[in-house]
């Protein structure tokens, strides 16, 4: 599935929109700096060997109000090690010397304004993170961060819950790289049971365009994965990898790429 985007008279094709060329796609979510940067170094190239499609890297932050307590902690654990959004973007550029699939910032308004919103897109380009997820923003308020993303060929992904019902079509018409289909009530977090309509809801999206949908939150088993899986076009996971994290320290990259593995083979 190519596609191509106009920003500023030029025409560029977004790397997200490849992930969804093979198949599924298996997409993993860590909180940098937990338990070190290092740590988050080393658990990247490990989901990247492991099969991971793209990584979601999430910007420690006070006040993560999308997240349960698993990355709240992981968050607090980080911001206790002193790590700093330019911390964060360093470490990207020593990835980007091995690690090739794309990799997104899943990050707060907060974090972005108090960087300094033209020089965090900037140093996302330079630094080689393909887009961002922010959850505190709505669909009526994210233009300011749109066009400042289209400014840096940046990708950024738009959600939709459950309870976003008709405005599902609004959102998909302007949604780009892919659609983040949340599915369930909340914050994040180890779920038993996913009782949404996901089938449903990804119907909705591609009614309105053509472009893949992921499904996060509450994914932590491989057979959860693989029934989430038939429905759409990706699987996110964050808090069942952000607790290995928790659980093993700085052991915990390869505990992550086993893990990962484990669910790339579900998708697939």
């Amino acid at each position: 599935m190519q596609q191509l985007h106009v920003t500023e008279g030029r025409i560029y094709m977004s790397n997200i929109y490849k992930v969804f060329e093979n198949g599924k796609a298996f997409i993993p979510f860590i909180t940098c700096g937990d338990p070190t940067l290092e740590t988050t170094k080393q658990a990247v190239m490990e989901m990247e060997k492991a099969g991971a499609d793209l990584i979601e890297l999430g910007i420690p932050f006070s006040d993560p109000t999308a997240e349960g307590p698993v990355i709240q902690e992981a968050n607090i654990r980080a911001l206790k090690n002193n790590v700093t959004t330019d911390d964060v973007f360093q470490m990207v550029k020593e990835l980007r010397k091995t690690v090739k699939i794309p990799m997104v910032f899943m990050t707060y308004a907060n974090v972005i304004f108090s960087y300094g919103a033209e020089k965090f897109m900037k140093n996302c380009k330079e630094v080689g993170i393909d887009g961002m997820i922010l959850p505190d923003i709505p669909f009526e308020e994210k233009e300011e961060f749109n066009q400042m993303c289209n400014k840096y060929d940046l990708a950024l992904i738009s959600m939709i819950a459950p309870t976003s019902e008709e405005r599902i079509g609004m959102i998909a018409k302007e949604a780009n790289g892919f659609v983040y289909c949340v599915s369930s009530l909340g914050v994040t977090g180890v779920r038993t049971n996913i009782t949404t309509d996901i089938g449903a809801m990804v119907k909705k999206v591609k009614e309105e365009k053509d472009i893949p949908c992921a499904v996060g939150f509450g994914i932590s088993t491989p057979e959860q994965a693989k029934k989430m899986a038939q429905y759409a076009d990706g699987v996110i996971v964050g808090s069942a990898i952000v607790k290995l994290c928790a659980t093993y320290g700085e052991n915990a990259p390869m505990e992550i790429g086993k893990y990962v593995k484990e669910m790339k083979d579900a998708v697939s």
